[in-house]
């Protein structure tokens, strides 16, 4: 005849095991609710950023286009006229380079027809067309204090 206590023990242990696996089951459920929204939630934020670098990309086109046609004159370019602007100013690529805001060699690579100056560097070769030598030189040194002191 087996002892009472180790009946005992071994049905407490049995209701036990019971209760603990109905409370995890629900909170296995909860999480398993959780995770699937978290991964929902994730794919939505994703579609929604692709959207948005869309329309992003779509809006700048759109807004960029009126605001230049409408705020300057379009300005011309050609490689040869920059090369004789600059020997009519007597400047070293690097000094005309620093007028418009680029390295020595974009200007060189402009000069070469190899690549194309954008409308913000349009616009300012606009600005140096309508400058005279003296000017250009002004210009050029009021801007070099400017750069000597961040060395």
């Amino acid at each position: 005849m087996p002892n009472i206590a180790s009946v005992l023990k071994e049905e407490i242990l049995r209701l036990a095991r019971k209760e603990v696996r109905t409370e995890t089951e629900g909170l296995k459920k909860a999480s398993a609710q959780y995770r699937s929204d978290i991964a929902a939630l994730k794919r939505r934020i994703a579609t929604l950023e692709k959207q948005l670098s869309h329309f992003e990309k779509k809006g700048a086109t759109k807004a960029a286009a009126p605001a230049e046609g409408e705020a300057a004159p379009r300005i011309r370019f050609s490689a040869k006229g920059l090369a004789t602007q600059r020997q009519k100013f007597g400047f070293s690529a690097a000094e005309m380079g620093a007028l418009v805001g680029v390295s020595a060699q974009t200007i060189y690579n402009w000069e070469a027809g190899k690549s194309r100056p954008r409308a913000q560097q349009l616009a300012a070769l606009g600005t140096l067309r309508s400058m005279g030598k003296r000017q250009a030189k002004a210009q050029l040194a009021a801007m070099q204090p400017e750069e000597q002191p961040k060395d």
